[in-house]
């Protein structure tokens, strides 16, 4: 059974908080965001192993503060005005010529935006590129010589180190840490943009003002953006989302080079088989991406599929669900030849598409 429950962004339903602080204060634990967005972070306790580089021991827990040491010159704060209000999240320095990365929803529909840097110094910045649909951002500003931080090339081990730093609630350079609790996971988001899928999840807690925040590993190299986390009237404790960084890599390395990011696109609107669908439509499966429109000239078009198709599998994959298709499409490139199993009128059958590319930005 696949979880349901309400997610939080951690700048402005993700990561950005809405002043005033004091009296907002109670209201943004749920909200986080440029104006509600958040992410989640938790302590735990792990139990001692022989230390190794990168695994969650009592030894590598010891070395938390060298680590912090070492990363917290490379993470923002970012101040933004926009029509709803103020907000604030945070964002991880790129590059030593100005370039930051946030999420999309810390930025979004911002009139202003201003960087405040671990010294305390304050820059003007400007929005250069945006990604609403992996919730990515980048801003820029006058600074040369910045401390930018280093991005993983892989995904971490399930178990090992995961340390937060970003502002939230308005605090400042607050470090929490955890673990990496799990790879690849998905928030049901029923087909809508931004898709919050194959993210890190971890119990460092992370709170609304953490979105566009760093998640770190025992070696100080930024593994994840945070982006969201579960709330607590949804009965969850600690479990907080982060976009991987490989994912961050790719993306913001297309944002900054050419102002967009291209990614493979299948050309469908899909969206939840629930069991009342199901039945509605006199479907032969209870699980799957349901069909609702193709898009005319798409990849989906030209190999056949059709408004009622349930698909059930790309590129060898399960699809189960609305993320699990979307999560499945970014392992793959505009180009790419993949197959598609769908179910239609109570029998499966195979087609062969071409993936086109689709330019956000």
């Amino acid at each position: 059974m696949r979880p349901r429950f309400g997610s939080r962004r951690c700048g402005d339903s993700s990561g950005v908080r809405l002043r005033p602080r004091v009296a907002a204060l109670t209201a943004c634990v749920l909200v986080a965001g440029c104006g509600g967005k958040d992410t989640v972070v938790k302590t735990i306790t792990v139990a001692q192993e022989p230390a190794q580089s990168g695994s969650a021991t009592a030894g590598t827990f010891d070395r938390i503060p060298s680590v912090v040491e070492q990363v917290a010159p490379s993470i923002v704060t970012i101040f933004v005005q926009a029509d709803q209000g103020q907000g604030e999240g945070s964002g991880v320095i790129w590059d030593g010529d100005g370039t930051i990365v946030t999420n999309n929803h810390v930025v979004q529909g911002a009139s202003q935006v201003e960087v405040v840097f671990a010294s305390g110094s304050r820059l003007p910045a400007k929005v250069k590129a945006t990604d609403p649909l992996y919730d990515l951002a980048v801003v820029t500003v006058e600074g040369r010589g910045l401390p930018a931080a280093t991005f993983a090339s892989s995904l971490p081990k399930v178990g090992s180190l995961a340390i937060a730093i970003g502002s939230p609630l308005g605090f400042e350079n607050t470090v929490t840490a955890g673990i990496v609790s799990g790879l690849h996971r998905s928030i049901p988001s029923n087909g809508q943009a931004p898709s919050l899928v194959d993210l890190l999840q971890t119990d460092a807690p992370i709170s609304p003002g953490n979105s566009g925040g760093a998640l770190v590993d025992a070696d100080g190299r930024v593994i994840g953006i945070n982006v969201a986390y579960i709330p607590p009237e949804a009965r969850a404790v600690s479990i907080g989302f982060a976009i991987p960084a490989p994912t961050v890599v790719d993306d913001v390395g297309q944002l900054v080079e050419t102002g967009k990011a291209t990614h493979a696109f299948l050309g469908v609107q899909p969206t939840e088989v629930t069991p009342e669908i199901a039945r509605q439509f006199k479907l032969s499966v209870t699980s799957g991406a349901l069909v609702q429109e193709v898009v005319p000239g798409s990849a989906a078009a030209k190999a056949g599929l059709k408004a009622g198709d349930v698909i059930v599998s790309l590129a060898g994959k399960p699809v189960r669900s609305v993320e699990d298709l979307l999560a499945a499409l970014r392992q793959h490139e505009p180009g790419d030849r993949v197959s598609v199993m769908v179910v239609r009128d109570s029998e499966r059958m195979d087609v062969e598409a071409t993936l086109a590319g689709r330019s956000v930005g």
